[in-house]
């Protein structure tokens, strides 16, 4: 074999062994890895007992004005429901024939409608909502489903004491204090 046959078969050998190691390399190969403060800004969540919950506070007062501005549109006038999922308005809890999946008769705890809500909502614009107004929308939808008063503040320390009705109706890992 002559000198630029043994060239170029080098080439395609050395070609091919770089596709495998190519190949071998975990994930699509899309993006870069994230940083710090990159996974610091989403590390958001909050837990069922509260640890996650920032500082901040809010009424069921402050809530509906905010909620009037940035969740009506989808979720109707006082969560009853508009292109969105009802909010508030069931009765029928979950062993019913026909069960309500509002606030008030689903969610076991109070601080995953903060928490989904922070980071979710609104659709349009998610996590542009401050921690205060958060904490304010939080109060307007317990108040509407019956839970807490409309002047009772919602903050990291009230929030997880408040007892949602359908508290028990799933796997009991957490318990609120």
């Amino acid at each position: 074999m002559d000198k630029y046959k043994k060239i170029l078969l080098a080439l395609i050998i050395l070609k091919a062994i770089g596709a495998c190691a190519q190949s071998l390399r975990p994930g699509p190969g899309l993006g870069k890895p994230a940083t710090s403060a990159e996974i610091e800004v989403w590390s958001i969540g909050v837990f069922p007992d509260g640890t996650g919950l920032p500082s901040g506070l809010g009424n069921a007062l402050q809530g509906e004005k905010v909620y009037n501005q940035r969740c009506k549109s989808c979720h109707g006038p006082e969560g009853i429901g508009a292109s969105a999922e009802e909010l508030a308005g069931g009765n029928n809890g979950l062993v019913h024939e026909y069960p309500d999946k509002t606030i008030g008769t689903y969610w076991p705890f109070s601080t995953t409608v903060f928490d989904f809500t922070r980071r979710a909502m609104p659709l349009n614009a998610p996590g542009s909502l401050s921690n205060n107004d958060v904490y304010a929308i939080t109060a307007y939808l317990l108040y509407i489903n019956g839970i807490i008063g409309q002047t009772t503040e919602m903050n990291a320390k009230t929030l997880p004491k408040v007892q949602m009705p359908n508290w028990d109706g799933f796997i009991p890992v957490f318990k609120n204090k």
